[in-house]
């Protein structure tokens, strides 16, 4: 072969893995959310993944759901964007995200801290306080303005990513993960002084979420005005109820770490005294099986079905055995993940409220006591897709076939997948390619919505 060839075929080479690498890009940046919401102004930066080339003409941006981070759609993001040309994925965090300290995390993951000690700083100096340093949680008596971190304050945030989005002419779609897609339908329904929100968006992607009935509803006005005193009082979720409403993200944080980092050692969370019993296998158990065992949806506490994968089982000796949709090493890259994690140590408890309030997508009593703007529902026209799994029996294909009907969404153009029979709340987050019936038919459908223009 000449030499003239052989250059022509190493700059082709070359090209092809330039193309590539930027088809494949992952960027951190943080944009500046809603400089008019409750609290200091230093809460108004949102983190930001993004997926994919910066070249790409139509951006999907993603919203986690309650108690998740941006994280959660890292491994769906990579197989969208190198599967459909065209597209970026943007994965957003919401502003509480800054009340964290995962700088031990981060060590623990790049070496530089065992696994126990990770734990320790996090966790473990909560059973035994001779343990220092340890990490410093914020003083809740300081946070009292996060209990109007609600709907609004999360479309206006979302809103400024939006308008980011769309530099340059692209096209932008809006999504979410469970809660998130709640929010999606919520903004695309949204009046922002006069705009409908639908007229910034060209399509909606809801993964196991949405409105109209996809999950609870208030139950009439002073229902809401309870909830609402309460959250005034505490207003981050506490998913445990152990008092301590970030015990949550970084006890799933750190098992994940420590299923990574040491997946064979004794389990560190079975050996913890504040560990509730029900997450705690019956046999004593690896890091990995702990894990597994914790999220698996046969083995999880019933009531956290927020939280479940099918995962395989665990096995005799205590060590985790894969058998189903998600293996459980995707579940453990999902929420071990650093910057930007899969969980939200401080889930502002008002967004439930109002999602809740906003569920009917009319403008009753309940939801113009909490301020919420859902004006334009009717009048909604862009294509929808979603994808239902176990966790609502039903509702969410129930809410979107409801929000089609009153809207004007296309039908046509629209594509409702039931994967109820095969995974559980988070599997379409982190399930197989092979196995992910949300990759296998939004992908599709996103390949369409690019194609359409």
């Amino acid at each position: 072969m000449s030499p003239r060839i052989l250059l022509a075929a190493a700059l082709a080479a070359a090209s092809l893995t330039a193309v590539s690498a930027a088809s494949a890009a992952e960027t951190q940046t943080t944009i500046t959310g809603w400089t008019k919401a409750p609290g200091p102004r230093k809460f108004d930066q949102l983190d930001v993944t993004k997926f994919g080339s910066a070249k790409a003409k139509t951006v999907l941006v993603l919203v986690p759901g309650t108690n998740g981070g941006r994280g959660d759609f890292t491994l769906t993001a990579r197989e969208i964007v190198k599967d459909v040309p065209g597209i970026a994925v943007w994965a957003v965090d919401r502003r509480s995200e800054q009340l964290e300290d995962t700088s031990v995390f981060q060590q623990a993951l790049a070496g530089s801290v065992t696994p126990k000690a990770m734990f320790d700083y996090y966790a473990g100096w909560i059973a035994d306080p001779s343990i220092t340093p340890h990490y410093q949680p914020p003083d809740a008596k300081q946070l009292g303005f996060a209990a109007d971190w609600g709907l609004r304050v999360q479309l206006e945030d979302v809103k400024r990513v939006i308008a980011k989005a769309h530099a340059g002419g692209r096209r932008v779609l809006l999504g979410g993960h469970s809660l998130g897609a709640s929010v999606a339908v919520a903004y695309a329904s949204w009046d922002f002084d006069g705009k409908p929100g639908y007229e910034d968006v060209d399509g909606l992607v809801l993964i196991d979420g949405g409105l109209r009935g996809s999950f609870d509803t208030t139950k009439n006005l002073a229902d809401a005005k309870k909830r609402l005193a309460a959250i005034r009082k505490q207003p981050f979720l506490d998913l445990l109820g152990l008092g301590l409403p970030w015990v949550t993200g970084i006890l799933a944080e750190s098992a994940a770490v420590l299923a990574i980092k040491d997946p064979l050692g004794p389990s560190v969370g079975q050996a913890f005294p504040l560990l509730p019993a029900a997450f705690k296998p019956p046999v004593p158990a690896t890091n990995r099986g702990q894990f597994g065992y914790a999220f698996d949806a046969t083995t999880s506490p019933k009531a956290l079905g927020l939280i479940q994968v099918r995962a395989g089982q665990l096995g005799a000796d205590g060590d985790w055995v894969d058998g189903e949709v998600s293996p459980l090493a995707r579940v453990a890259e999902t929420f071990g993940q650093e910057p930007g994690n899969a969980v939200e140590w401080f889930y502002p408890s008002r967004l439930n409220l109002d999602v809740d309030a906003a569920s009917p997508l009319t403008e009753n009593a309940t939801a113009k006591y909490l301020g919420l703007r859902i004006e334009h529902a009717k009048q909604v026209d862009v294509p929808l897709y979603a994808v239902q799994t176990s966790l609502t029996n039903g509702g969410v294909l129930k809410g979107a076939k409801s929000f089609i009907k009153l809207s004007k969404s296309p039908a046509k153009e629209d594509e409702l997948v039931d994967a109820s029979a095969t995974e559980s709340h988070l599997d379409p987050l982190t399930a197989a390619p092979a196995t992910n019936q949300y990759l296998k038919t939004v992908i599709p459908w996103l390949k369409g919505i690019v194609k359409r223009g």
